[in-house]
């Protein structure tokens, strides 16, 4: 067929510092066995699996005499094949970027800011902020995944401040205080936004100090063999030793600490603190890249501007998980639906005992990622030629087009990123 809309394709690896090594990294271990150009090194740190049409990371057509093609060059000639919606709403682009994200240390405390906040910082830093596009994302657990996602409840918080005499002095008595007395409602957020914001803006000197002396406490305890869940002492120890002395190690007793297990997810909208701490996930962005910074990484922080924008609204670490939901029709499939157009997420759960299995047609071209199990996929588009499915398979499928598998006698796993409009 001369203009196939269904095809695999080649996707790109970023080896952060912060990813995975060699073969520990599910990202590593997706693209050994999804893409045979990729070469594993056992001493590289695999970090970010990248499937869609990010200019910093270009898909290739995987596909004999189109190897050449970029997913990019072929949306742009073929834009009726986005869907209508798509075509429409996002000026003929792929609106979101589809990952695997293998998290070997923590990245940054850090947020996003909404669509008309990420206009005026490009508008007025372009340097930092490079691009006008707001950045939600949802991550979905792939592996036992840790992160940190919005403000704990407040009465959380204040066991801490009673417990921790160290994080009462870097925020200061008085906003120790404010916290501790304030009841409810718009009260409990003004003060928490009080003491947040003294944490993040106190002098680095009396971070590290007082960072230290908590420290020192919690590894006599461990070596006393004690427990030390009472003051998130494993966790403290752990970022304390990638980030020495920063004032991020603190944010572990004002954000919650969300333990998620695989199918698990989080969906991180505009103004919402949060960090990636450890483990593998399916992760969905729009694509943008303004992310604004305050710890835990290396990279320029903007300490006023993520202050000023944060919601401070305490809640608990299950109240910060996303639902998902069953489709109504097909109970293999279940829905990850933030309310945004830019993005969506399925995940299709197909037991060995389905022998045949149609991936459906919708409006919106899709990327699909196989995370476990082996088919053939046959598409009106290809004629008789037949798509061999297994682990780490990128698949692109262009808007009205479905996907008829034949199972190969296994358990199959897979997701699909789309526009959810």
């Amino acid at each position: 067929m001369s203009n196939p809309k269904v095809f695999p394709l080649k996707c790109p690896v970023q080896t952060y510092h912060w990813g995975k090594v060699g073969k520990d990294s599910e990202v590593a271990k997706l693209s050994l066995s999804g893409n045979s150009d990729f070469k594993l090194d056992d001493k590289t740190t695999y970090a970010e699996l990248w499937m869609g049409t990010h200019h910093k990371g270009p898909c290739i057509l995987n596909r004999p005499k189109m190897d050449n093609t970029t997913l990019a060059q072929w949306v742009a000639k073929n834009q009726d094949d986005l869907g209508s919606k798509v075509k429409d709403k996002f000026q003929g682009q792929l609106p979101y970027l589809f990952k695997v994200l293998s998290v070997n240390m923590s990245l940054s405390i850090q947020a996003h800011p909404n669509k008309s906040h990420a206009e005026q910082l490009h508008k007025d830093h372009p340097d930092r902020y490079p691009d006008p596009n707001h950045k939600p994302e949802i991550a979905i657990a792939l592996t036992p995944f840790q992160g940190m996602c919005g403000f704990r409840p407040i009465e959380e918080l204040v066991k801490f401040l009673k417990a921790i005499p160290e994080l009462q002095s870097v925020i200061g008595l008085e906003n120790a205080q404010g916290v501790i007395s304030a009841l409810s409602g718009k009260a409990q957020q003004a003060a928490l936004k009080q003491a947040f914001t003294a944490l993040m803006s106190c002098d680095p000197k009396i971070v590290e100090t007082n960072l230290q002396a908590l420290i020192s406490k919690v590894q006599e305890r461990v070596a006393a063999k004690e427990d030390v869940s009472d003051v998130e002492g494993e966790l403290l120890l752990r970022l304390n030793q990638e980030f020495p002395g920063d004032v991020g190690c603190f944010c572990i007793y004002f954000l919650n600490i969300m333990n998620l297990q695989p199918g698990e997810s989080m969906f991180l909208e505009a103004n919402l603190p949060h960090a990636y701490l450890k483990g593998d996930c399916i992760e969905c962005m729009a694509c943008s890249d303004n992310v604004v910074r305050a710890g835990l990484t290396p990279k320029f922080k903007d300490v006023p501007t993520l202050c000023d924008m944060l919601i401070y609204e305490p809640k608990s670490a299950k109240e910060n998980l996303f639902d998902s939901i069953k489709d109504s029709k097909d109970s293999n499939i279940t829905h990850y639906q933030p309310n945004i157009p830019d993005f969506a997420v399925d995940k299709y759960e197909l037991s060995q005992d389905i022998k045949e299995y149609t991936i459906p047609s919708m409006d919106s071209a899709s990327i699909v990622l196989v995370i476990k199990g082996e088919a053939e996929g046959k598409n009106q588009t290809l004629g008789d030629e037949a798509l061999q499915l297994q682990r780490g398979t990128v698949l692109f499928i262009a808007a009205n087009q479905e996907v008829q598998l034949t199972l190969k006698g296994s358990d199959i796993l897979m997701f699909r990123a789309y526009c959810g409009i």
